[in-house]
């Protein structure tokens, strides 16, 4: 079994945060895999299933961002898990809106989520990293992740939510690559592949027009001219 674990605070008032970004990933995975229904669990918000042939708990703990390590803890003994079954999904400012990286393990780089998890069950644990940017200003990124993301973000944001429950069921089973790839998919689609159409040939020479020494009929002499009228009227 594998522990899925959202990140974010609980309420109406930061449904739409970047710091929330993590529960906003575990309800797009439920909504298209129809995991649930949602069950009060663990000092969370809790919803079961299968991710493919992998059964799965999604948790989203409602205790507040820097104390997400109590509900994260208790889930783990209660299922008799090891941090290595968890995977946590987060907002990670040093990465560009709309970049996810896996990781495995590691610190918690300031993240008041992971700094909770960490000390409730240590430092082995996956993470999911999903990338809101940076507001250039260390003294303003309080007030940007409790921010919510602006309408010029959205479809960044839907197309990385997207790749992320298309490969769900890939991490789930332990396979980060081809978890990775389907958010490539996803937020990284290729190019249109046709190419240009080729420029016209130009036509043969025996369809060009002629030249116009081709064209033009040679002019007559004035002397030939009269010459042929005179020899008319004899």
């Amino acid at each position: 079994m594998k522990l899925l674990v959202g990140l974010g605070n609980p309420g109406a008032r930061y449904e739409g945060n970047r710091h929330n970004i993590g529960f906003m990933a575990l309800d797009r995975i439920a909504e298209a895999h129809g995991l649930g229904p949602w069950r009060s669990r663990f000092q969370g918000e809790a919803a079961e299933g299968r991710l493919g042939e992998t059964r799965v708990m999604l948790l989203k703990p409602t205790t507040f961002m820097n104390l997400s390590g109590q509900s994260v803890g208790e889930a783990m003994r209660y299922l008799k898990l090891t941090p290595a079954d968890i995977i946590v999904f987060h907002d990670e400012l040093d990465l560009a809106p709309g970049k996810l990286r896996v990781k495995e393990g590691g610190g918690h780089a300031g993240h008041n989520g992971l700094r909770s998890i960490h000390q409730h069950i240590g430092e082995t644990y996956g993470r999911v990293r999903l990338g809101i940017g940076h507001p250039g200003d260390k003294a303003r990124v309080a007030g940007y992740v409790l921010s919510d993301f602006a309408k010029a973000e959205q479809d960044w944001l839907d197309d990385l939510l997207r790749g992320v429950a298309d490969g769900a069921p890939a991490l789930a089973a332990g396979d980060a690559g081809r978890f990775q790839n389907a958010v490539a998919a996803r937020t990284s689609p290729p190019r249109n592949a046709n190419p240009r159409p080729a420029k016209a040939p130009e036509p043969p020479a025996s369809a060009t027009p002629h030249n116009r020494a081709d064209t033009e009929v040679p002019t007559q002499s004035v002397a030939d001219r009269l010459r042929a009228l005179s020899d008319r009227f004899r």
